[in-house]
């Protein structure tokens, strides 16, 4: 039994220490980190900036299904939350697309054409000696003249 528990916390250890586990690990507190932020520019310029057009805060529209909404009466839904989350949402997947997967997008197609010239390059070497060593192949057989077979 304590070589079955050693097993699978040596199991669970290595699962640890791999490099992806923690690289996801920073990228969920960043991710976290960035969605406040991202949700403080939304609560505190966007919405207010929406809402210059009406006259409350995005956070604040809502409608009502059922008789006049009040405390204890009607069903109020509250569509400006939903507008606000959707403009968060956005923004996010803007700020990540712009400045992450467009850039590495970039990047990596930039390192394929790099990766592709010097294959070239290698490729045209080898031609270039495979034709050395057939001349000086050459070479030692017109040194020796013709073969006795």
């Amino acid at each position: 039994m304590s070589e079955e528990k050693t097993g699978v916390l040596a199991g669970f250890k290595a699962f640890l220490m791999r490099g992806n586990v923690i690289d996801l690990a920073v990228a969920v507190v960043i991710g976290a980190a960035f969605t406040n932020v991202v949700n403080s520019v939304v609560k505190g310029v966007i919405n207010p900036l929406v809402g210059a057009f009406g006259t409350k805060d995005l956070e604040s529209y809502a409608s009502c299904l059922k008789g006049p909404c009040t405390a204890h009466s009607g069903i109020q839904i509250t569509w400006g939350g939903v507008l606000s989350a959707l403009l968060s949402f956005i923004i996010t997947a803007a700020v990540v697309y712009f400045l992450m997967v467009l850039p590495m997008a970039k990047y990596l197609a930039r390192r394929a054409r790099q990766d592709k010239a010097k294959e070239g390059v290698r490729e045209t070497m080898e031609v270039s000696e495979l034709e050395v060593l057939k001349e000086i192949r050459d070479a030692l057989v017109a040194q020796r003249g013709p073969s006795e077979s």
